[in-house]
C-alpha cells in the first residue's frame, strides 16, 4: 500500500507541535492539558509536582506509568517527549538517583522542555534531560535503559518496526516498554494512509492492532498486556475514521527477555486483554 510522503508528514508534525508548545491555549483537533491527563488516569498529586507549563502542552492519548512502574534509581527514555510532562513524571518516580532522557524532533517542544528542566535543576526533577533526535534512531548506547515510554507518538512514524527495534536495542535485558498509542481494528485505506493531515492528527499512521503487536514481537519484546484508553477524537474526519475502522487508543506493556524484571513484571492487568 502506498503511504504518506515522509517529508510532508514531518513538516506537518513539526508545524502542529510547534503550536502545541507555543500556544497551548489555542483550539486544536485533539484535547490537551490537565483535564485530559486526569481523565486518562494521571494522578492529580503527581501532576501537581510537574511544571504546569509542561502539563498545559500535554497532548497524549493514554496513561501507562502504572504499567511502567518506574523505580527509584532507574534510567528511562521517553520517545517523543514533547514539552516534557511524561519525562517529568518519570523523573519524580525514579528520583533521587534516576535519570530520564526525553527525545524529540520539534525544536520548540525541546526548547520548552529544556527551559522547564533548567528551572527545576537541583530538585526532584533534576534527573531529566532532553535531546534532539528521532525515535527511529535513538541517541543512546545499547542496553542503557531500564524502561522506555512513549505517548501518542509511534503512530506518527512511517518506520514503526525501526522504532521498536531501537527500543529493544537501548533496553537492558529485563527492561520494559510502556506506551500509549493509536491503533486500528481494521487496515486503513490508501486514501487515509496517504493523507499527511490525518497522520498528524494521529489517525493516518494507526497500524492495524495485530500488526502493531507483531512489530513489537519481531523486535524481540514480549507483550505482557494491553488495555483500551478513554480517549476521544474531536475532529469530524478523525471521528469518522475511528467509527469506520475502529481507530482507538491503547496502553501496552512489553518486556525484553532476560534479567530478573522480565518475570516479575509479567503479571495480569485489568482492562481489555491483548
Amino acid at each position: 500500500m502506498t503511504t504518506v510522503d515522509t517529508d510532508v508528514l514531518e513538516a506537518r508534525v513539526k508545524d502542529l507541535y510547534r503550536l502545541v508548545a507555543q500556544e497551548p491555549e489555542a483550539a486544536y483537533h485533539f484535547e490537551m492539558g490537565r483535564s485530559l491527563a486526569e481523565r486518562l488516569g494521571y494522578p492529580g498529586d503527581l501532576l501537581d509536582r510537574v511544571p504546569a507549563e509542561a502539563v498545559e502542552s500535554f497532548a497524549g492519548v493514554g496513561y501507562f506509568l502504572d504499567l511502567a512502574e518506574p523505580r527509584p534509581g532507574e534510567r528511562v527514555v521517553d520517545l517523543g517527549s514533547g514539552s516534557g510532562m511524561d519525562s517529568f513524571c518519570a523523573a519524580l518516580l525514579t528520583a533521587p538517583a534516576g535519570r530520564v532522557l526525553g527525545v524529540d524532533m520539534t525544536a520548540e517542544q525541546l526548547d520548552k522542555a529544556r527551559r522547564l528542566a533548567g528551572r527545576e535543576a537541583g530538585g526532584a526533577l533534576g534527573g531529566v534531560e532532553f535531546a534532539e533526535g528521532r525515535i527511529e534512531d535513538l541517541p543512546a548506547e545499547d542496553g542503557t535503559f531500564d524502561c522506555a515510554i512513549s505517548n501518542g507518538v509511534i503512530n506518527l512514524s512511517p518506520l514503526k518496526q525501526r522504532v521498536f527495534d531501537e527500543v529493544a536495542r537501548v533496553l537492558r535485558p529485563g527492561g520494559r516498554l510502556a506506551l500509549a498509542d493509536i491503533v486500528s481494528e481494521q487496515q486503513l485505506t490508501e486514501a487515509i494512509t496517504c493523507d499527511a493531515d490525518l497522520w498528524a492528527s494521529c489517525i493516518g499512521g494507526a497500524a492495524q492492532r495485530n500488526d502493531y503487536r507483531h512489530m513489537i514481537e519481531r523486535a524481540g519484546l514480549e507483550v505482557v498486556t494491553t488495555r483500551r484508553n478513554p480517549y476521544v477524537f474531536l475532529s469530524p474526519r478523525a471521528r469518522d475514521a475511528s467509527a469506520r475502522y475502529g481507530v482507538t487508543s491503547i496502553s501496552l506493556l512489553a518486556v525484553k527477555p532476560g534479567g530478573r524484571a522480565a518475570g516479575s513484571r509479567a503479571k495480569p492487568q485489568t482492562g481489555e486483554p491483548s
